[in-house]
Order: C-alpha cells, then structure tokens, then sequence
C-alpha cells in the first residue's frame, strides 16, 4: 500500500518569522487598544479648553480665549492649543501650545509633562502687569479635580518668538528653554536674542545641592554673553527660613569686556557711550513667588570703561560757551563709576552714582538718575585751561538729552565773569548753583527741569 505525501517541515527560519510577525501583531493591537482606551479615558480638546478658561479665569480674574483645541497621536500623544487670547484691550497672545504627556502618570490620572513648547507669543508690558498680585492663586488645585501633578509636573518649556512690548511700543523677540528638576528649580536655561550680532545669550547650569540643617541653599552658574564679552558668576536662591518666609535671590557675577554700545543696541536702544567695559555686578531680590522676585530686584554694577566716548556731548564746549555750543563727542581715556537699578511699580529706576571721567581736555565728577526715559542729573567739570568745577545739569529724555547750566548758573556765571574771566566765570557759576539749591521752589526741584541754556 503506497504511503500517502507527506508535508515538509518549516525550516526554523521561517517558523521564526512566522513568530516575530505574529508577537508584532499582537503587539500593534495591544498598542492601539491601549491608545483607543487610553483615549476614551481622555477629556476631549474642546473639553479641555472650555476647562482651562474656566479655571484661568477663576485664578486670575481676567478671561481667556483658546480658538483651537485638539488631541494629536502621532508620532506621540499631544494636546495642541491654537489662537490663546487674554480677554484685555491689549491681549496677550499665543499662536501655538503644545504640550506632551507622559502616558504612564496619565493612567494614574496624574499630570506629568515631557515637554510644552510655544511660538509666537506677543506679550504687551501693560497687559502682563495686570496679573501682578494674582499670581498668588496661580497653584491653587481646581474644585473637585481628579487629576493631581506628579513630582515633576513639567520636564522642558521651549519658546520661540516670544515677543516682549515696552511701555513705548518697542518689541524684542526671545527665545529659549528651560530643563527642570522637582520643585520647579531650572536645571539648565538659556535665553537668547535670535539675530543679535555678536550672540546675545544668558545660561544657568545647576549645581548639586549639598545636604544642609537649616534653610535649604539652590545655586547656579551663570553665564552671560553680550556685547561681544561677558557676565560670570554665580547665583543663590535660599529657601523660606519659616514656612511663610520669603526666598531670597542673590549673584555676583564679573563682567568682561563688554562693548557698552552694542549691549545697548541689542535690546533696541540708542547708545551714548561707547567703548568696553569690565567691572563687578551684584543682585539681591527677595519674595514668596517668582513675580515677587522680579518686582523686588536690586543690582549695583561697580563699572571701569577705559577708553570711553560720550557720543552725544562735547562736555569742553558745553562749559567754555556756558552752553551755547554742545554738540559733538568727548573722547575720555576712563569712565568709572558705580550703576545700580531697583524694580518699583512704575518701572526700573537707574541710578548713576560716583561718576569719574578723565581726559587730557578734562576731568569730571558727578551722578545721573533715569527713570522712565527722563534724565535728573549734575556734573562738575574741571577743564585743564583753569576753568574748575563748572557745574552742569542733565536733563531732557533718553531720545532727546539736554546738557547746561541753570539759571542761577548762568546768572552766577556771568557776574563772575564781570569781576574776573576764567576762575571767577566758574567760582560765580558754582556759587549761583549753590544759592538755587538752597533757596529754589522745591516743587520745581522734584520735577526735575530739563536745564537750561543761553539763547
């Protein structure tokens, strides 16, 4: 009896195959019914939205507006929101939202962020301050939520074309990233201008914690490039001492060789000195919350420019015409002097203190004060022919300074000139301005005149 054909064996390659294909398979569709699961569980985009509306206007008492709202799968799950508007007559606006979550926490309905990154934020200086004092609200959990952040809520913030408006209307664009640790503590960041010429950019690198008994001490180093030198240094921040303490920001940082006029440049303004400087900046800020830090920071730069140029003025004119002339440049072989700045309610206040120019036309001493682009300031100047301590005051804007003497200055002036030209056009001067100070409307002294030179 003939035996009936019998099948070949499967050559163990392609049984391997054959098992690969097949856990694949299984592996795609346990993935997408994971996915379809994952997002039944899932609030929608739109849900989401109208929710973050909701809450961003319960915190902050200001509306807000998101166009666009959607959940994307590929090539991994992400909520992107489009067209965000602050409901103001200058709204703050985001083009473009996309956050990325860790799948993990979410089954444990928990909030856990790889990465959220924006473009193109317009932020109006006016706008942004009507939210100063709400931030406090800004951590409170949402009534009858079930979802609650992670240990690491966010891992990355990136930002492209985040564009700041000033009080005058002048916009910078910003970009940057920040990595961060538990606690909300940047663990790397950078900051940058995109197009400044040399690269504007400000990076803080984290150091370890050391184990401490009392209030806990975070430290970064700090590098800053600008102007085609640098800042370099360190900063602190130190936690409450008691739970309802402030924290408290500190850095001392060296700067190098920085050209004071392109520092200035960048950040769109006009310059009025040039040449390098080198020195030494300290920072100290203190508050419960970051937008209480900003608010309260102080910094003092001790500052050597050698050699320098005032673009605006030629300081020598200015004195042996008592005014009538101005117009031009004072080259200086040193500006030193120290700059320190305060954050009040109405803007930064810049004051220049202990100013010493010196040339081989002249020398000088005095202070300056800036302060929403308004000058106050007083120079005295020696010049090397025998005029000695011509009194000068500075007024006028950042756009449009004015340079002269006051008119008890010029009435000073001129009465010493009278008696004896040179020493005493200068002992009358010095002595006018003194008789002002003592005897002028004080009103008038606080509202800082713009000074003023013969016709």
């Amino acid at each position: 009896m003939p035996h009936a054909p019998t099948t070949p064996p499967t050559p163990p390659r392609h049984r391997g195959r054959r098992w690969a294909l097949g856990v694949g398979l299984a592996l795609l569709l346990l993935l997408g019914g994971a996915g379809l699961w994952l997002a039944s569980r899932l609030p929608s985009g739109e849900e989401l939205a109208r929710q973050a509306e909701q809450e961003f206007e319960r915190r902050f008492g200001i509306g807000l507006q998101i166009g666009q709202a959607h959940w994307q799968w590929r090539p991994g799950p992400e909520l992107v929101f489009a067209d965000v508007r602050t409901r103001q007559s200058a709204p703050i606006t985001l083009a473009r939202i996309t956050a990325r979550p860790q799948l993990r926490p979410l089954l444990d309905r928990q909030i856990a962020l790889d990465e959220v990154t924006v473009h193109d934020v317009h932020l109006p200086s006016a706008s942004v301050r009507a939210f100063r004092g709400r931030e406090a609200r800004a951590d409170d959990p949402a009534p009858g939520a079930h979802w609650r952040p992670a240990a690491l809520p966010l891992a990355r913030f990136v930002f492209s074309q985040l564009r700041w408006v000033d009080r005058r209307g002048i916009e910078l664009a910003y970009a940057g990233r920040i990595d961060f640790d538990p606690g909300w503590l940047p663990r790397t960041a950078v900051l940058q201008r995109p197009g400044a010429s040399p690269e504007a950019q400000l990076r803080l690198t984290r150091e370890a914690s050391a184990e401490a008994a009392g209030p806990v001490t975070h430290a970064w180093q700090v590098q800053a490039d600008v102007g085609g030198g640098s800042w370099q240094g360190r900063a602190q921040l130190r936690e409450p001492a008691q739970q309802d303490g402030p924290m408290r920001l500190s850095a001392d940082l060296q700067l190098r060789d920085v050209d004071v006029a392109q520092l200035v440049s960048t950040f769109g303004r006009k310059p009025a000195l040039q040449g390098r400087a080198s020195g030494r900046t300290t920072l100290q800020a203190e508050g419960h919350r970051p937008g209480e830090l900003l608010r309260s920071l102080q910094t003092r730069t001790d500052f050597r420019v050698a050699p320098a140029t005032l673009l605006r003025f030629d300081l020598a004119r200015t004195v042996r015409t008592l005014g009538q002339e101005r117009a031009g440049q004072t080259p200086l072989d040193e500006l030193s002097g120290s700059l320190q700045t305060q954050a009040t309610e109405r803007g930064v206040r810049l004051r220049y203190r202990d100013l010493h120019a010196r040339s081989g036309v002249l020398t000088g001493q005095g202070q300056l004060q800036v302060f929403n682009r308004q000058l106050q300031g007083r120079l005295a100047i020696d010049l090397v022919d025998g005029v000695v301590g011509m009194p000068l005051q500075l007024g006028g804007t950042l756009d449009a300074p004015q340079l002269g003497f006051s008119g008890g200055a010029l009435a000073g002036a001129a009465a010493g000139t009278a008696v004896s030209p040179g020493l005493g056009t200068a002992l009358g001067a010095r002595l006018g301005q003194k008789l002002e100070d003592w005897f002028g409307d004080e009103e008038e002294k606080a509202d800082a005149p713009a000074p003023r030179a013969r016709p």
